[in-house]
């Protein structure tokens, strides 16, 4: 019998340090909505909204390591659970999602999306 697969819970201030390693950066992965992103978010991310997650798939590397970000960490556990079950193997939820990144106290930006931003780098 299969047991369900625990989700790891990564410390925003973990996950700050863990997206800026020299080596081997982990992808900061946003899947809040767009209105949402708009308002605030971390610099660096990549950008899914939830809603359109299965159908992007492709453009979330597997040879690095993901976290997940949502407003409170919620919708962040499932996708990082759905992640786990399709081959993604270093994922984890950044806990209390960007509520918490800003409780923190770590950078946050707000206003236009700028071209380019949500991507990862070409």
């Amino acid at each position: 019998m299969n047991r369900p697969q625990a989700i790891p819970a990564l410390d925003p201030l973990y996950a700050d340090i863990r997206r800026r390693d020299p080596v081997r950066p982990a992808i900061l992965l946003d899947v809040r909505e767009v209105d949402e992103f708009r308002q605030f978010r971390a610099e660096g991310v990549l950008f899914i909204p939830m809603s359109t997650l299965s159908l992007r798939l492709d453009e979330i590397p597997k040879d690095r390591p993901v976290m997940v970000i949502c407003a409170s960490g919620s919708r962040s556990q499932g996708v990082t659970g759905y992640l786990l079950q399709n081959g993604w193997e270093d994922v984890g939820s950044v806990a209390g999602g960007m509520d918490g990144w800003r409780r923190m106290g770590l950078p946050v930006k707000s206003g236009p999306v700028e071209d380019g931003e949500g991507r990862l780098p070409a």
